[in-house]
């Protein structure tokens, strides 16, 4: 008999947890969902904030929010984290989670920011820098970066819903920089 293989750690707990943010903010009426997994401009003598910096990565509005992030996470991600390891993938997620919390706190200071997806586009982006070699530029790195690009000013420009498109770039240009910054160690 086979066993399971718990193959990708970082991944497969960014999932789990993800998964038990979601479930207990059901259970709590989404409290838990606005004050631990959603990131707001708010006083920094709040501890609570500065888990928020990182926690609203975890945090998802339904079902449907959380099945197109992770989906997504759980295709792209184990593979990137048998490339890179799990350390660096690990410090990718977290300042790209704090990067953009910061930013959506700056910019963005009457709104609230929850969900994967800047973490998801940072993992894609990456994901289209994994097969450079000798510093040359792959062309699916600049066909995602078009098609994503394209798609994310588009929905600023004429789609109003409550997707946070400039923190789908931010995670993005994060992926696009660390795909940059490893292939230079190499």
């Amino acid at each position: 008999m086979k066993k399971l293989q718990y193959n990708s750690p970082v991944i497969l707990t960014f999932f789990f947890a993800s998964l038990a943010a979601l479930l207990l903010g059901f259970a709590t009426g989404g409290w838990t969902t606005l004050h631990l997994f959603s990131v707001y401009r708010s006083s920094l003598a709040d501890p609570l904030f500065y888990f928020r910096l990182v926690g609203h990565i975890l945090g998802h509005a339904g079902w449907q929010h959380f099945l197109g992030n992770m989906l997504l996470l759980l295709v792209v991600g184990p593979p990137l984290e048998e490339k890179y390891g799990s350390r660096a993938l690990l410090a990718g997620i977290g300042i790209t989670a704090v990067l953009s919390g910061i930013l959506q706190c700056v910019f963005f200071p009457g709104a609230a920011l929850l969900g994967a997806s800047g973490i998801v586009f940072m993992l894609v982006m990456l994901a289209s820098l994994s097969g450079m070699r000798g510093g040359q530029i792959p062309l699916t790195l600049l066909l995602v970066a078009a098609l994503y690009l394209g798609q994310q000013v588009y929905d600023i420009l004429f789609v109003r819903d409550n997707v946070a498109n400039f923190m789908h770039i931010v995670g993005g240009a994060c992926g696009t920089g660390f795909g940059f910054a490893a292939a230079r160690r190499r």
